[in-house]
C-alpha cells in the first residue's frame, strides 16, 4: 500500500484525525501541543498519527493536503487546517461545533 492509500485509509477510519509531531501524551512541538489542548477543550475523540515517526507519511501528507506544516487537523476527511486556524475557529466557537457535528 502506498502512502497516499494509507492516508486515505487513516482518514476514512476516524471522523477526526490529527497529524502531529509526537503524540497527544507527548507532543514534540508547541503547535502540536496547542492543537491537542484545543481538541481536549472541545471534548473531541480523535485519532492521531505521529509524522516524526513516519517520514513517508510526513511527506505524503504535504502532497495530499498541499499544506506544508504540522499539525494538520482533518474532520470527516477534509483538511481543517493547522494550529492557528484551529485556535481561530475555537475562539469563534466554530471548532466546538465542527467537533460536535462530526461526533454527534
Amino acid at each position: 500500500m502506498n502512502v497516499q492509500d494509507r492516508i486515505r485509509q487513516q482518514l476514512g477510519a476516524a471522523k477526526i484525525v490529527l497529524y502531529m509531531k509526537g503524540t497527544p501524551q507527548s507532543p514534540q512541538c508547541g503547535f502540536s501541543a496547542r492543537a491537542v489542548k484545543l481538541l481536549a477543550a472541545c471534548g473531541a475523540q480523535y485519532q492521531s498519527h505521529d509524522v516524526l515517526a513516519d517520514p513517508d507519511l510526513r511527506q505524503g501528507l504535504k502532497e495530499h493536503s498541499n499544506w506544508p506544516t504540522f499539525p494538520q487537523l482533518y474532520v470527516n476527511g477534509e483538511l481543517v487546517g493547522g494550529c492557528d486556524i484551529m485556535a481561530e475557529l475555537y475562539q469563534k466557537g466554530e471548532l466546538q461545533k465542527l467537533v460536535a457535528r462530526a461526533t454527534g
